[in-house]
């Protein structure tokens, strides 16, 4: 799946634990913490973005029921269960992007060098990590620790569940 096919989604507040796991995946997610369901919709329609939702109301709507607009209705509480639907449901690659994003703000990571991000990470990451990435927005530092482990292990977890089916 290339860059310009790649879903874009917009997810709505009562399904947020997806924002992380989409980004993660490298996948543009926008958050809906708004409670209006016009908004949200104009939000997708305007940049061409999947909403994904528990709200029944909003995949009743015409726009919607119609095809114009594309919306994937939740079915579990679960958030495991929630990306193994969405996965399945729209086709996604776990391995598309992955760690390409900002967790907390969605912006595209750029690379940096140690002696760039030396006074900006704890000593013992920047003695034992080479590899960095930094938002460009928030100015968040990430790198392959044990938190990026446990992540991979994870979409990992996610593409099985996939396979199995």
């Amino acid at each position: 799946m290339g860059l310009i096919n790649a879903p874009k989604f917009i997810v709505d507040h009562n399904v947020g634990k997806l924002t992380r796991w989409l980004r993660i995946m490298g996948y543009d997610t926008w958050f809906f913490n708004g409670t209006n369901d016009v908004d949200l919709i104009a939000a997708a329609l305007a940049e061409g973005r999947v909403i994904l939702t528990r709200d029944t109301q909003i995949v009743k709507r015409g726009v919607i029921a119609s095809g114009r607009l594309k919306a994937v209705l939740i079915q579990s509480d679960e958030p495991e269960q929630q990306m193994r639907q969405v996965i399945d449901t729209l086709n996604l690659d776990c391995q598309f992007r992955p760690f390409a994003l900002c967790l907390e703000c969605n912006q595209p990571l750029l690379a940096r060098s140690p002696p760039q991000v030396k006074d900006r990470v704890p000593l013992y990451v920047f003695q034992t990590q080479s590899q960095y990435m930094e938002c460009p927005a928030c100015h968040r530092i990430y790198w392959r620790g044990t938190h990026w482990q446990a992540m991979t292990k994870r979409l990992k977890k996610f593409m099985k569940g996939k396979a199995e089916e």
